[in-house]
């Protein structure tokens, strides 16, 4: 039975969908004004890992995640570049877009996005109005009524009396009470804007994810995820306005994912110290070793960048390819092997455990190699394929990924195979010099070569 940690009860429980055999699930997306760093890739591999895993499990998933099209940081970028906020946000959605099919990220089933949602937003509004939660300010704004909602702090923890206003909230005189939160924005000059029952304005950041979940999955379905940064006030707030809008529970099971982190401090744009997926794929040999490393960690916890951590993701994978290398997968997987990974998978998605069954079952891979059962390590390799599989690696090809190089290639693979050519001339006239020399070239290129008997030979890149 699948147990997952629920961040409302801090505690794991037994995952049973409200509806028989299927999964609905919102999780909250990016807000496009840049391009994705580590810490938001941290928060899209996690979350598509779960999906991932509870297709494998037979369910109907239905995996919902936003893109937030209108927002302040937008705006605000927008007019620094000179650029119109519309092409600024549809701009960095494609390249998040991108960077997300580079990942190995599958498609959600629905990607929403605000400015789509302005019609079900203001619904929302009007009805949180007519029932007390929420009031038009004397400024323009709508605002929600924290106090008027009894369980408000309930998913953070947090006792209403010493909160302080969430990081997106501006503190002004036109609230009754500094706690609560803007859902819906008058226009300022210059700024986009849609009419409203209260005049030309533009959604609160915390409205848009209520309006959006509840149309598409209804009322109170399964799952919502995102960054543990989320939970307070976002989640908090969208608990508040989802459950007053449509008297129901708006959650059954909350998610939250740790935050990457960099010298013991949060990756962030705000903090300066963060580093995007596009750069650092530059210096990596496959966009595979950034996903290898975000799921080395349990998606819970903190998870520290560094390009040593980098480099042993870069080991660790390698490792599995090369002991895919000359195996034919074929016939079933291990039940055992399935078994233990499910065990391990079943424990709140505990990838560092379910990764040390890959490991067993590729080193059993290299003994069946080494002891020639050709039948034993055509089940091994079948059997870590479908582990793979399952995470989003180890899908490529072992010769073609072993070939590839970390960073700039000092030597393409056609003038590898060049010198490759020479060495075994130079070896047959028994010119060892020479082919001593072409060897350290090759290494001080970072290839490293593997003799075989009958005189052949496998190369791959460091």
């Amino acid at each position: 039975m699948l147990k997952i940690h629920n961040s409302l009860s801090g505690e794991k429980e037994e995952f049973r969908p409200l509806l028989p055999n299927q999964v609905r699930m919102y999780v909250c997306g990016m807000t496009n004004y840049d391009y994705i760093h580590v810490g938001h890739a941290r928060m899209l591999v996690a979350f598509d890992l779960v999906q991932r895993y509870l297709r494998s499990l037979g369910f109907k998933v239905t995996y919902v995640r936003n893109v937030t099209d209108i927002d302040d940081k937008i705006i605000e970028r927008a007019a620094a570049n000179g650029e119109n906020w519309a092409d600024l946000a549809r701009r960095f959605t494609v390249a998040m877009h991108e960077d997300c099919a580079t990942l190995g990220l599958q498609e959600p089933d629905l990607e929403p996005r605000a400015t789509q949602f302005i019609p079900q937003i203001i619904a929302m509004i009007e009805i949180l109005i007519e029932k007390g939660y929420a009031y038009a300010a004397n400024n323009g704004d709508v605002m929600y009524s924290v106090r008027k909602f009894p369980n408000y702090g309930r998913l953070s923890g947090k006792k209403i009396d010493d909160l302080r206003s969430g990081s997106r909230v501006q503190v002004d005189e036109a609230k009754h009470d500094p706690l609560d939160f803007v859902l819906w924005k008058h226009a300022k000059p210059g700024e986009p804007f849609w009419a409203s029952p209260w005049g030309d304005g533009r959604p609160g950041w915390h409205i848009e994810c209520s309006a959006m979940s509840t149309s598409l999955l209804g009322s109170y379905f399964d799952l919502h995820g995102g960054g543990e940064d989320l939970k307070f006030p976002h989640h908090e707030n969208e608990i508040a306005q989802s459950c007053a809008a449509c008297d129901s529970p708006f959650v059954r099971l909350w998610m939250h994912n740790g935050f990457v982190r960099v010298n013991d401090e949060k990756m962030s744009k705000s903090l300066g110290n963060f580093f995007t997926v596009r750069e650092v794929l530059k210096t990596l040999r496959d966009p595979e070793v950034l996903r290898f490393f975000l799921l080395s960690s349990h998606y819970r916890g903190p998870i520290n960048y560094s390009a040593a951590q980098l480099a042993q993701a870069d080991e660790t994978l390698l490792g599995l390819y090369r002991a895919l290398k000359d195996s034919v997968p074929s016939g079933s997987a291990d039940p055992l092997e399935i078994a233990r990974f499910r065990a391990a998978m079943d424990d709140d998605f505990n990838t560092p455990e379910a990764f040390a069954v890959m490991q067993g079952v590729a080193r059993n891979l290299n003994l069946a190699k080494a002891a020639g059962d050709a039948s034993k390590a055509s089940v091994a390799a079948a059997t870590l394929r479908a582990l793979g599989a399952t995470l989003g690696i180890l899908q490529q090809d072992p010769d073609t990924y072993l070939k590839r190089s970390a960073g700039n290639k000092s030597l393409s693979d056609g003038e590898v195979e060049a010198l490759l050519s020479s060495r075994r001339a130079a070896r047959a006239a028994r010119n060892f010099a020479e082919s001593d020399r072409i060897r350290n070239l090759l290494t001080a290129a970072g290839i490293l070569l593997e003799d075989k008997p009958g005189g052949s030979t496998e190369w791959r890149r460091a």
